[in-house]
């Protein structure tokens, strides 16, 4: 008696891929060469119209927490440097430096943060002009 096993396994689970939608145009660009030439340049192009872009966001939004998680840890850092100095006056240029650099740190750290942020806001944009949404401007 055969019987089938069926393994339930909670890391393995496959979804279906789905199949790719190309989109092939080709784009003609003329360039003059400021002696009166003109040449052509031909560019094909093809896209895929079923991009992963939600995908994407969430890879640029774990980005952006890495970045604020490490400006919090480098600034906390920071801030047990400036103490350690007040508290130990022998080592004290020791921590002022450790803390000009982990201040430094921070700074650099929100700065990926905040590429990241708008790295993500772009994304969305790009997925929500590729799906047919349409920004209504107010103003």
């Amino acid at each position: 008696m055969a019987e089938e096993k069926h393994h339930h396994h909670l890391f393995h689970h496959h979804k279906e891929e789905k199949p790719l939608e190309e989109a092939v145009y080709s784009e003609t660009t003329y360039v003059g060469d400021g002696m009166g030439g003109v040449s052509g340049m031909e560019t094909t192009v093809v896209a895929t119209s079923t991009e992963d872009y939600e995908k994407e966001e969430k890879h640029h939004k774990r980005m952006e927490h890495m970045g604020e998680l490490g400006a919090a840890t480098a600034g906390a850092f920071a801030l047990h440097e400036k103490h350690q100095a007040k508290k130990d006056p022998e080592h004290a240029h020791k921590h002022k430096i450790e803390e000009e650099i982990a201040a430094a740190v921070a700074v650099g750290s929100g700065g990926y943060a905040f590429h990241e942020h708008h790295e993500k806001k772009e994304t969305k944009k790009e997925d929500e002009e590729a799906h047919g949404k349409k920004h209504h401007h107010l103003f």
